[in-house]
């Protein structure tokens, strides 16, 4: 379940646009971007690059790169366009958006970009969902679509999961515009790009023969859902939950029955098992 409006449809790209650009090209979401509501996800790009400041290290003058936003937050996205899609300054052209597994593969397959900018808990599947169905385009030698995912979670296990899926990095939303926009650009140019602490999940994971599997459960719930699973096996109660994560009860409730309908589960005592089985509270 999302916690903010989401888009009816996918963003269609501009049938002229170019890997030139300007200011103003980038696609917008269908309608306007609603207000942020309590479950907004915290993290959020950093705009610490003032309008006019340098061009980020890794976009050289006249340089451009294409770039698809898949998120299914309305407003993070909205914030990630204004902060890095001013291509004239950044050479960043934001060409399409997507706000789920069906909307990226569409949109990703219409525009065929440089770099998808890509959540990791989406509704459809996740990110490890669109890696999947997009990997014949990852694999095109003439015109490679990379995928940079850029999350929230920091946990080690979704990491994991999008690298084996064929991601070339992973950076969480405390990242600021400017290194967001070098990033880009590096993973435009085929490197690997991790935010400090997570490069250590990587090297330990595919150093070892015992890296932790793609969770396929935890992979259909959204960030959010993940939060209220953990509190509710930790033994809170609802209004404590609510409080912790400042939304109402009715929210924690409607967290509560997707994540038991999406488990497959008949109540929190069974939630608390299978939280505690997977190393979760």
């Amino acid at each position: 379940m999302s916690d903010a409006n989401e888009p009816t449809g996918a963003v269609e790209p501009d049938a002229g646009t170019t890997g030139a650009g300007t200011a103003g090209g980038p696609a917008a979401a269908t309608g306007a971007a609603g207000s942020a509501g309590a479950d907004a996800p915290s993290g959020a790009v950093t705009a610490n690059d003032p309008a006019g400041a340098p061009d980020p290290a890794g976009s050289a003058p006249g340089r451009r790169v294409r770039v698809v936003l898949v998120d299914d937050h309305r407003m993070f996205r909205t914030g990630v366009q204004a902060e890095i899609g001013q291509t004239e300054r950044t050479g960043v052209e934001v060409v399409g958006e997507a706000a789920d597994v069906d909307q990226a593969v569409t949109v990703i397959t219409a525009t065929r970009p440089e770099v998808v900018l890509l959540d990791v808990h989406l509704p459809g599947g996740g990110g490890v969902e669109v890696l999947r169905r997009c990997s014949p385009l990852m694999a095109d030698a003439e015109q490679p679509v990379r995928f940079l995912a850029l999350s929230v979670s920091d946990a080690a296990e979704d990491v994991i999961g999008v690298i084996r899926g064929g991601a070339r990095g992973y950076v969480t939303k405390t990242i600021t515009g400017t290194d967001l926009v070098d990033s880009v650009f590096r993973v435009q140019d085929g490197d690997a790009v991790f935010s400090p602490r997570l490069a250590g999940f990587v090297l330990d994971a595919f150093a070892s023969t015992d890296a932790p599997p793609v969770d396929e459960d935890m992979d259909r719930l959204t960030q959010r859902e993940r939060e209220v699973l953990r509190l509710i096996a930790r033994g809170y109660a609802y209004k404590e939950i609510a409080k912790q994560l400042f939304i109402s009860v009715k929210t924690v409730e409607s967290h509560v029955s997707a994540v038991l309908r999406k488990l497959q589960l008949s109540n929190r005592h069974e939630l608390t098992r299978w939280a505690t089985a997977r190393r979760l509270v």
